[in-house]
């Protein structure tokens, strides 16, 4: 059985465009604020907007980190995202293979 963790999570974002969700993948392994980013394929999103129902496909990524990185890579998200208002949000990892957490501690800083 998995080893349970509280230091780990994961940020669930989406972005406007794939050469966007790239952008922000990128620079958030590069500065190692994140272990690993998955960018998937498009989704249908549908959301109230200033007063609006909306529709837009989006991008969306999860990034692996620490629990103790997640606020600074949150931060590096906003200043990269092209939205007024980014879906990033934090999910705690309840457990998961030890030496897949050790991978997430070692490549980040």
């Amino acid at each position: 059985m998995p080893e349970a963790h509280i230091g780990h999570c994961m940020i669930y974002i989406t972005s406007s465009s794939r050469a966007e969700a790239m952008t922000i993948a990128r620079a958030l392994v590069d500065e190692k604020l994140v272990a690993c980013v998955n960018v998937l394929s498009e989704a249908i999103s549908i959301y109230r907007w200033q007063g609006n129902v909306e529709e837009a496909q989006e991008i969306v990524l999860i990034a692996k980190t620490r629990r103790d990185l997640a606020d600074i890579a949150l931060a590096r998200i906003k200043s990269l995202h092209s939205y007024d208002v980014p879906c990033a949000v934090i999910y705690d990892m309840v457990a998961g293979l030890p030496d897949y957490l050790a991978w997430i501690d070692r490549e980040t800083i």
